[in-house]
């Protein structure tokens, strides 16, 4: 994989643009029968892929964190020159299977401020592995905690200690029986049955084939947020992690539970005059001491730990000035920023708001380099989504391991998938099923405007149906999805179930 394929500031304009991927059902788990009514607890809430692809996490609204593993990669233990006969494919997508579930949170009550606290897992992160044992951090609206999953062999017991043959023998040993004193006065029975004193006989516990995978929570950070913590991020430094919530971004130590040091406090004085909160934090993938976070008015702050103890300014803000004249009630709603996701070589800033997908390289912050209209179709339904709240819905995106690519989802179990790289036309819609083509929205084949370095790049847009005429379904929604880090793999979640997808 070229590092700089995802470099899109640098790359040339003779450049071709790699040709659209052609994307395919892989799996599906949990898949839900025809009327099937879906439970609460059920749906899935978080996915996460570690740095290796080779296991996927999903967290739900019940607090359980389902755990999967690859199935098709080489083992080392294998003979190459026996898969080289058998004509093995190295590029046979992705495969996973299910490995263990654990119950990560419990639903808690908040006495002091009269509050009930869920068991909703909204985020989960892996963390660095050690001694084959897998680790991640798990979150709901309070409480972090930090997970060990590990195989372990299953014993048991082979031989106890009931031996029957000694059942006689206790007149003669009693007749025999020689008692001895003690300095103390005491005394001590020191005479020996006959045919002497039999060893002690122990259970005998031996190890089997059997493993079975326990998860044990090792950490619990509790007590650091106010209000619901919305991000967990991982450090690349392997010992530290930042939690975010409304107002405060907290910097804890993996080994430390009870401290954490506040970075950033976005609270006001006088609560009135609050105007923008915290949506989301992530730390750079490689530099230790940059991290970046989103707000609801629409911009990115890029801060660096090497300035002071708090953060009070950033080094580089991200923002889109509002066009002159296009300013609403819904303006500010539709800008806050969902979700952002830094590209694997740091680079490039993925952002999501209710409208749009932006790209923004970090070294630029007149603008982003790419916009990726999403939504642009329900501009006129904006009163109607306000009214039952769909508005509000908080869209994921992510990236693919290259930078080619982007991801997000959208309504109907629809998501979309668009071209990032310069002068790629690429927008993909697809569904959330095993015919992920079957509500496939026609592009037309509209070459990007340039403004400056910028690309503005419409998707597909529809008035409100796609083109078999099927109407948008706002009660199912796509919002949460991962990209495999280093193949071309979405996994992403429909209510309950669990969708893969390969190109």
């Amino acid at each position: 994989m070229n590092p700089k394929a995802a470099d899109v500031a640098e790359c040339g304009p003779s450049d071709s643009p790699p040709p659209p991927l052609d994307w395919r059902f892989s799996q599906v788990f949990g898949e839900r029968t025809a009327g099937e009514e879906v439970q609460e607890v059920d749906i899935i809430s978080a996915i996460e892929f570690d740095k290796s692809g080779d296991h996927l996490a999903t967290g739900d609204r019940g607090g359980r964190v389902v755990l999967f593993e690859r199935t098709d990669n080489i083992r080392d233990n294998e003979d190459r020159r026996e898969l080289e006969s058998q004509d093995y494919s190295a590029n046979k997508h992705p495969e996973f299977r299910y490995k263990t579930e654990f119950q990560s949170h419990e639903p808690e009550f908040d006495y002091l401020k009269s509050l009930e606290i869920e068991e909703k897992i909204n985020k989960i992160r892996w963390c660095q592995t050690a001694n084959n044992a897998l680790f991640l951090l798990s979150t709901n609206d309070k409480t972090i905690k930090y997970w060990k999953v590990q195989e372990k062999k299953v014993k048991r017991v082979a031989v106890m200690n009931m031996d029957t043959t000694q059942n006689g023998g206790g007149g003669a040993a009693s007749s025999s029986r020689t008692m001895s004193s003690l300095p103390n006065g005491g005394s001590y029975d020191s005479s020996f049955p006959p045919g002497g004193l039999p060893s002690l006989r122990l259970p005998v516990v031996v190890a089997s084939q059997e493993s079975n995978l326990v998860a044990r929570c090792r950490r619990v950070y509790a007590h650091a947020h106010d209000y619901h913590i919305n991000s967990v991020s991982n450090n690349s430094d392997g010992e530290t992690f930042i939690s975010a919530d409304d107002l405060r971004i907290n910097l804890w130590n993996l080994e430390i539970s009870n401290q954490s040091f506040n970075i950033v406090d976005v609270k006001p004085a006088n609560m009135e005059d609050l105007t923008e909160v915290i949506t989301c934090a992530e730390f750079h993938p490689t530099h230790c001491n940059t991290l970046a976070y989103s707000s609801s008015k629409g911009s990115i702050r890029l801060l660096d730990l090497r300035q002071s103890a708090l953060l009070d300014n950033h080094s580089k803000l991200f923002e889109e000035h509002e066009i002159p004249g296009t300013r609403s009630f819904f303006t500010e709603i539709i800008a806050s920023i969902s979700d952002i996701k830094f590209a694997r070589d740091g680079r490039h800033i993925l952002s999501r708001d209710y409208m749009t997908l932006k790209l923004w390289d970090i070294n630029m912050d007149s603008g982003p380099v790419a916009t990726f209209q999403v939504h642009e179709y329900l501009r006129p339904k904006l009163c109607d989504l306000y009214e039952n709240d769909s508005i509000f819905d908080k869209f994921e995106c992510c990236l693919s391991g290259d930078g080619l690519r982007v991801a997000t989802g959208s309504y109907s179990n629809l998501f979309r998938v668009f071209g990032s790289y310069p002068g790629s036309t690429e927008a993909t819609t697809l569904e959330a099923s095993r015919n992920p083509m079957r509500r496939q929205v026609q592009n037309s084949a509209r070459p990007a405007r340039s403004l400056m370095n910028r690309v503005v790049r419409r998707g597909a847009e529809s008035p409100g149906a796609d083109v078999n005429g099927n109407a948008y379904d706002f009660t199912t929604k796509l919002l949460h999805l991962a990209w495999h880090p280093t193949e071309n793999s979405i996994a992403c979640a429909a209510a309950n179930s669990l969708y893969m997808y390969y190109a």
